[in-house]
């Protein structure tokens, strides 16, 4: 559905971009992640045909997203809300959906349909100015949904909510592609990744660092467990590639009064692909 080959897009003497190539599958929860600086949003936009690589090539279901029929595909939910405050919920969905060319009696419904989904019927002629960062972002989420596209893209789709309105984002995600629709996920959330994506594509510096299912990635990237053991001397820890081994032996010697292991994760496989030093 997602094609991206070798691309490349630099701003000066900054290369943002640096011979990136993956291919998202229809129907796919797909995860980019990447530190502050590493490419995610110049990515998505050449993604959605807001830029224009330097070289190389995006396609949408075959098509250039430069193509306004093919860029109609997409959906968009920027990191930056896209919402007008002084306009109500149901407002922002009817000026959107006017925008790809919806007649009103069609932007009544899909605003029916998106302001039951992302919970805010009983909002919906409040202004959005007086919603709580949550509910900007499910409506911001339900904006990008307002002319049913294949293709969607969530930049930070939960930056700053409470976590009533992160699981609804999680719950929506997931019926958007139970719906078949094709999703891009960019977040800092380690763990939001793992909940929700079934690949993930780690990129620094512009360029794909790893890309394989979660567990794979852990597999390859995540390094060793270390496994706590708590002794009346105080408590020592084992990092190893077997920590059943080491665990067999701590109970075996009697005098353990606690074990603890801790497995790698997503967030370790970011750390060890990207490195530790702040990123601001």
């Amino acid at each position: 559905m997602i094609v991206l080959d070798s691309l490349r897009k630099s701003f000066g003497a900054i290369t943002a971009v640096d011979d990136l190539s993956l291919s998202i599958e229809p129907g796919e929860v797909f995860g980019l992640l990447g530190p502050n600086g590493a490419g995610k949003s110049t990515t998505i936009a050449m993604t959605v045909g807001l830029l224009r690589p330097d070289s190389g090539s995006v396609r949408i279901d075959g098509g250039d997203p430069i193509d306004p029929g093919v860029r109609a595909r997409i959906g968009v939910a920027p990191q930056t809300l896209a919402l007008y405050e002084d306009l109500s919920a149901r407002e922002n969905l009817m000026f959107f959906g006017s925008l790809y060319g919806l007649d009103r009696a069609a932007r009544a419904r899909r605003a029916d349909e998106l302001l039951d989904l992302v919970g805010l019927t009983d909002r919906a002629r409040d202004r959005v100015g007086k919603y709580s960062g949550g509910m900007k972002r499910r409506i911001n989420l339900a904006c990008a949904l307002v002319h049913d596209p294949v293709v969607v893209l969530l930049d930070e789709p939960t930056a700053g909510v409470d976590p009533q309105s992160r699981h609804a984002i999680f719950e929506i995600v997931r019926a958007l592609q139970a719906e078949g629709r094709t999703i891009v996920y960019t977040t800092h959330y380690m763990e939001e990744a793992q909940k929700l994506c079934a690949r993930v594509g780690v990129i620094d510096r512009g360029r794909l660092l790893a890309l394989d299912a979660v567990d794979g990635l852990i597999r390859a990237h995540g390094g060793e467990s270390v496994v706590r053991i708590e002794r009346a001397a105080g408590e020592e820890r084992t990092q190893t590639a077997e920590p059943v081994a080491v665990i067999q032996r701590a109970l075996a010697a009697g005098d353990a009064l606690g074990i603890h292991v801790e497995r790698p994760d997503l967030e370790t496989v970011f750390l060890n692909l990207t490195g530790r030093s702040l990123r601001d």
